[in-house]
């Protein structure tokens, strides 16, 4: 534990005579879920331990080193209606380091025409929904004028659908967009270059109910809810390193390295987390871990169903990393149509290359790639950056690796909301968080801090604890 952490618990130990005891919670995981349960349970109040078997706090949104350079494990983007993230951001003082686009702009090349590539454009204009697509739409050239007006049409079915209905969930996305007039093309140039990048899955793949949440959300609730907003630094910089100082600030004792083998329920109402050499006491455990983990942790009669948290699949995203000897794009990212490539990202400033440039490849969705030697990948994606970007050709590749999230995010097949338990369980004190929670979100960041708001919400209200005004505050911008 870090000095200052120390001397916060030294201080949050102190108690005044004639004071209520205070009241104690262990926070399992330290991944965005982990972090914010453990931040909002110490801003009431609350001593809280957080225990991670990991080196560092970040969960699958880190940062590692590659000789000089400083490697984000995959790219992860937030949006401005992601208000939960941006209220994490703000928590642990980052918003600087992860700006939000002024208006939303996506350059879209396409390169399966014969002529060659083409370049289209997704980008807002300042007037109300859904004006502020409009002109975008109407322009899109990687579209027909046909397929342009039956997209129109699908957005307002969409936009009349309610998110609350379960039989959404039941349905896929896929089969919805046909059955409303989209053709393949279109699922492929829009509805696919938003919803893989958003829900790790094609629309065929996706829940209609999670597919609709995203759309609604992202492109019609508000004119700028869909901004794009990234890390400009290491996302360990914000998620390991920030997000330490604000636990050591908040008086969060932090236990790195460290496994938790069995939580067991006491006589007295209690509970007891075992780590090696140590049992942790606690009023109140919030598991921040991944379905299969939880369901490994939980005690006896926890969920009536902890088998379906089984159920719940997982996919996986890969990364593909290549290092160039000089300048090849001169945009900070790209999506791309007509290839395998999908997003391309800029990521040089912040990992420290000082010559040359560092593009990363993001794909989700990547089930037929993932395990794919580094030889071929390497045969593979190349070819289809030199088609996509120009500048590519005759550069020299200094590095090529890549990373890989097999178990990325929980699978949003058709079903899965009714599998995806919510933050109580039936043992009083016991809560659970994580991006696959019932936070009618998608795997995303958002998903993953709203879920800790929401266990520590419960936690709370069990506890006595009153609700931290700041902790809510997203609520307010949502």
């Amino acid at each position: 534990m870090s000095d200052g952490s120390r001397a916060a618990q030294a201080h949050a130990g102190a108690r005044v005579p004639g004071a209520p005891p205070r009241r104690t919670a262990v926070v399992v995981g330290g991944g965005l879920a982990g972090v914010t349960a453990a931040l909002a349970l110490a801003d009431a109040g609350v001593d809280v331990t957080l225990v991670e078997g990991r080196p560092r706090l970040g969960g699958l949104a880190f940062s590692f080193q590659r000789g000089e350079l400083t490697v984000d494990n995959g790219q992860h983007v937030y949006l401005r209606c992601c208000t939960a993230y941006r209220w994490f951001l703000d928590r642990i003082e980052g918003v600087a380091l992860a700006p939000l686009q002024a208006r939303l702009d996506v350059p879209v090349v396409d390169v399966a025409k014969p002529e060659g590539r083409r370049l289209g454009r997704l980008r807002r204009d300042p007037l109300p929904v859904p004006l502020h697509l409009g002109r975008s739409l109407a322009t899109y050239p990687h579209l027909s004028l046909s397929e342009r007006a039956a997209v129109g049409r699908a957005a307002l079915a969409l936009k009349g659908l309610d998110l609350t209905d379960p039989a959404l969930d039941a349905q896929d996305f896929g089969s919805w967009l046909a059955a409303h007039g989209q053709s393949p093309r279109a699922v492929e140039a829009l509805w696919d270059l938003v919803g893989v990048a958003t829900l790790n899955a094609v629309a065929g793949d996706a829940s209609l109910g999670l597919a609709a949440m995203v759309f609604k959300t992202g492109l019609l609730s508000d004119p700028g809810a869909a901004d794009i907003g990234w890390a400009a630094v290491p996302l360990g910089e914000l998620h390991d390193r920030l997000a330490r100082k604000a636990l050591d600030s908040a008086g969060v004792r932090t236990e790195l390295r460290t496994r938790v083998t069995s939580i067991l329920h006491n006589e007295n109402g209690g509970w007891s987390v075992q780590v090696p050499g140590e049992t942790l006491r606690a009023d109140a455990v919030v598991l921040a871990v991944p379905q299969r983990e939880t369901h490994d942790l939980l005690p006896p009669g926890a969920l009536d169903a902890p088998g379906r948290l089984l159920e719940i699949g997982t996919a996986p995203i890969l990364n593909v990393h290549v290092v160039y000897d000089r300048k090849v794009l001169a945009r900070p990212f790209l999506a791309a149509l007509g290839t395998r490539v999908q997003w391309v990202f800029d990521r040089t400033d912040a990992s420290g290359l000082r010559e040359g440039q560092y593009l990363a490849v993001s794909q989700s969705a990547a089930r037929d790639d993932i395990d794919e030697p580094v030889a071929v990948l390497r045969e593979r994606y190349l070819p289809e950056l030199e088609r996509l970007i120009p500048g590519t050709r005759g550069a020299v590749v200094k590095d090529f690796f890549v990373t890989r999230e097999r178990t990325a995010t929980f699978a949003p097949t058709p079903g899965v909301g009714r599998l995806r338990p919510g933050a109580r369980t039936k043992a009083p004190g016991l809560y659970l968080a994580g991006a696959w929670t019932a936070t009618g979100w998608p795997a995303t960041m958002e998903s993953a801090v709203r879920s800790g708001v929401s266990a520590a919400d419960a936690a709370l209200s069990a506890l006595g604890r009153p609700r931290p005004a700041r902790l809510f505050a997203f609520e307010e911008a949502a």
